[in-house]
Formats: C-alpha cells, structure tokens, sequence
C-alpha cells in the first residue's frame, strides 16, 4: 500500500469515527428508561416503547463496537501495522480496505472465523 492510499484511508476512518460518535450520541437519547405511567402509556404503547428503547441500545452497542474497531485501525495506522491481517499476517486487499477501513482480516480469514 502506497502513502496516498494510507493517509486516504486514515482520512476515512478519522470521519467514520467522527460520524459513530454523533450517532452514539443520538441513540443515548432514545434510550433513556421508559415510563410506566399506565394513565399517560396504554400497556401496547408501552411495549412498543420498550421495543424502540432496546433496538436503541443494541445500535449503540454495535456503535460502540465499531468505534473501537475504529480506534485499533488508527493505532495500527501509528505503529506501522495497518493493513496487515491479523490472523495470517498477510496484506489485506486494498479494495477490502476501501470497503470497511476498520477491517482487521484478509477475506479468507474472514471467511475462517465466520
């Protein structure tokens, strides 16, 4: 992989990170604790609230996860071993990168551990 393909990646993955912040940020409000007001929430109301409140903190734990993908890709980045799969040690495809910049895998080790 050559410099201009590395900092252009790294450019992606400092607005990926920037975006999953915002959007972790957003999902923290629409996960605030239900209320059990019987008199102001009819029983189904409410579980469609509880429904809406879990879905939201599963996209902020998946949020959550990618953001630390995120952060290793950029210490890879800093210590001079993005790129790299983590499990063969072999380079990474450079369209995978493109893809997911955050990919810690080559495709076959990818497929392994699916």
């Amino acid at each position: 992989m050559n410099k201009n393909d590395l900092e252009r990646l790294k450019a992606q993955l400092i607005d990926l990170k920037a975006s999953l912040l915002k959007q972790e940020d957003e999902h923290k409000q629409s996960s605030q604790p239900v209320e059990l007001d019987q008199a102001k929430v009819g029983r189904l109301s409410r579980m469609d609230a509880l429904q809406a409140q879990e879905m939201a903190l599963e996209t902020a734990r998946r949020c959550q996860q990618q953001i630390l993908n995120t952060n290793k890709a950029l210490l890879r980045i800093a210590l001079d071993d993005y790129g790299i799969c983590m499990e063969c040690d072999e380079d990474i495809d450079i369209r995978r990168l493109e893809c997911d910049p955050a990919c810690m895998h080559c495709i076959k080790c990818a497929e392994k551990l699916e």
